[in-house]
């Protein structure tokens, strides 16, 4: 079965005082879903964007022929459950949290769910992928940190790989459509492996909007996937 790849640029390294220009050159540029971090400088030391931007971008999150594209919001975030329904209130479509910042995943997982959106879980480097035996019937996407959260511009943590490899395991047992995405130090350079370790969704911010042409290096990228 042939894979379907997408990739999901990061506005964390975007220019944020031209936020809805970048979102829809990276979307001309061949970008799949937008990929939101939303940070509280609480769960992790930065500060980021709240609802407000998300609702103000979801116009601009479209096609030339005016297809909706996804916004994937990471929420690093807690508590998570007030914050993931403003987020569905503002367009969001994916909607992914950390275990370890709800107190109760399962009543987040069904949140986000009740307010229209797909549901996922996001795994720092050195945490256990444990509480996938509990949810993974419920969940759309399952998110592998790459990096430590917090900061744009870090480099790839390679044990990450194994920790790929075991969720795509956990994905073929439970026979489920679940998304596989990995946010972290992507780059045209080691997507492939990334891709080969059981990827399918690849969130990349400054290797695209650190690069004067956005549309070279997601075809650059998609180069490299079509080679496995």
């Amino acid at each position: 079965m042939t894979t379907t790849y997408r990739i999901a640029p990061s506005i964390l390294s975007a220019d944020f005082a031209r936020l809805g220009e970048e979102v829809k050159s990276v979307i001309d540029a061949g970008a799949d879903w937008i990929h939101f971090d939303v940070m509280d400088n609480h769960y992790v030391p930065n500060l980021t964007f709240g609802p407000m931007i998300c609702q103000a971008l979801k116009p601009h999150a479209k096609t030339a022929d005016g297809k909706a594209v996804p916004i994937d919001v990471h929420l690093m975030v807690q508590p998570v459950d007030a914050l993931a329904a403003a987020f569905a209130d503002a367009g969001a479509d994916l909607i992914s949290f950390h275990p370890d910042a709800s107190t109760h995943v399962h009543r987040s997982v069904q949140a986000i769910k009740s307010k229209g959106c797909k549901a996922g879980v996001v795994f720092n480097p050195a945490e256990s992928l444990d509480v996938l035996e509990w949810v993974i019937e419920d969940i759309d996407l399952i998110l592998i940190m790459s990096v430590n959260p917090g900061f744009g511009g870090q480099g790839f943590i390679d044990s990450a790989l194994r920790k790929v490899e075991q969720a795509r395991k956990w994905i073929e047992a439970s026979g489920k459509d679940i998304r596989l995405e990995v946010d972290g130090g992507i780059k045209v350079d080691n997507i492939r492996r990334v891709a080969d370790a059981g990827a399918d969704t690849f969130v990349a911010g400054s290797a695209i909007f650190g690069k004067p042409d956005y549309a070279a290096v997601i075809q650059a990228m998609r180069k490299e996937l079509s080679l496995g």
